[in-house]
C-alpha cells in the first residue's frame, strides 16, 4: 500500500470516529435534558401538593354580623324601653302620688303607672266616656293628644273619692303638672262599694308599699296597684326597675306591708 492510500484510510477512520462521538454526545445531552425536565416536573408537582395541603379548606362559619345570637351584655327591647322611659322622667313616684291625690279633693291613690306618651294616649282614648273633673278644664289643659301627650312620659294615676268614684289623672312626668283629670262615668254602685271596701282594708299607703319593695331591691318604682292576688289577699302590686333595667314585681300585703311574692322579668 502506498503512503498516500494509508493516509486517506487513516483520515477516513478518524472522521468516522469523530462523527460517532458527536452522535453519542448529542444522545447523552438529550437524555440529560429529559432527566432534568422530569425531575423539575416532579419537584414542582410535589411542592404544589405540599402547598395545597398546607392551605386549610374554606369553612362555612357565619360571620360576626350574621345570624349569631346577641352578646350577653346587650339589652333586650323591653329593657331598652325601660331605660329610655326612666331616663326621660324627672318626677318620682311619690311626688306623682301627691299630685294625683291633690287633683281630686279627698281622694286616695289606688293605681299608678309610668307610661310613654304614646301608651298614655292609647290609655286615654280607651277610657270609657270620661267626664272632666278636678281643677284642669277641658279647654284650659292640654288634651290627651296635645303637646304634653305627644312628648313627655306620664304618670297615669287612678284615684278614688270617698264615695268610691274613680278618677283618672294624667301627670307630666317631666314638669309634674296635671295634664288631665277625668271621672269614670261608667262605674256601677257595686263597683264603687268594692273600691271603698278596698281603701278601708288597706292599712298600708302606696308610699309604704314602695318602701317595702325598695328595701328588697334598690331601683325605680314604676307602678303601684291596689288589687287582690290569686289567694284573695289585698296587695299593693309594685314594680321596681333596677340598674340593669330588669323589672321585679313585688306583692306587698296591704294590711301589714310584708312581701308575699316577688318575680323578676328578665326580658
Amino acid at each position: 500500500m502506498t503512503r498516500d492510500s494509508h493516509a486517506k484510510n487513516t483520515g477516513f477512520l478518524r472522521a468516522h470516529r469523530l462523527r460517532a462521538a458527536g452522535v453519542a454526545c448529542v444522545a447523552l445531552s438529550a437524555a440529560l435534558l429529559t432527566g432534568c425536565g422530569q425531575d423539575s416536573g416532579t419537584s414542582t408537582t410535589t411542592k404544589t401538593s405540599e402547598a395545597a395541603r398546607a392551605v386549610p379548606e374554606a369553612t362555612t362559619s357565619p360571620s360576626p354580623s350574621g345570624s349569631e345570637s346577641a352578646s350577653p351584655g346587650q339589652m333586650t327591647e323591653d329593657q331598652q324601653e325601660r331605660k329610655d322611659l326612666i331616663s326621660a322622667t324627672k318626677v318620682t313616684y311619690d311626688k306623682a302620688v301627691t299630685t294625683a291625690e291633690g287633683a281630686v279633693k279627698g281622694s286616695k291613690l289606688i293605681e299608678l303607672e309610668l307610661k310613654s306618651a304614646e301608651d298614655a294616649a292609647d290609655d286615654e282614648s280607651a277610657s270609657p266616656s270620661p267626664s272632666p273633673t278636678g281643677s284642669p278644664s277641658p279647654t284650659g289643659s292640654p288634651s290627651p293628644t296635645g303637646s304634653a301627650m305627644a312628648g313627655s312620659p306620664q304618670w297615669v294615676a287612678t284615684v278614688a273619692a270617698k264615695t268610691g268614684a274613680k278618677h283618672k289623672v294624667h301627670i307630666d312626668a317631666v314638669s309634674g303638672k296635671v295634664i288631665s283629670s277625668t271621672e269614670d262615668a261608667d262605674q256601677s254602685t257595686s263597683d264603687k262599694a268594692k273600691t271603698v271596701k278596698r281603701m278601708t282594708e288597706a292599712k298600708q299607703t302606696p308610699q309604704d308599699a314602695a318602701k317595702a319593695a325598695l328595701a328588697k331591691k334598690k331601683g325605680t318604682v314604676t307602678s303601684l296597684d291596689l288589687d287582690d292576688n290569686d289567694q284573695g289577699t289585698l296587695i299593693w302590686k309594685t314594680d321596681v326597675v333596677t340598674k340593669d333595667w330588669k323589672k321585679t314585681t313585688f306583692d306587698i300585703d296591704a294590711s301589714n306591708g310584708s312581701v308575699v311574692h316577688q318575680e323578676t322579668d328578665n326580658d
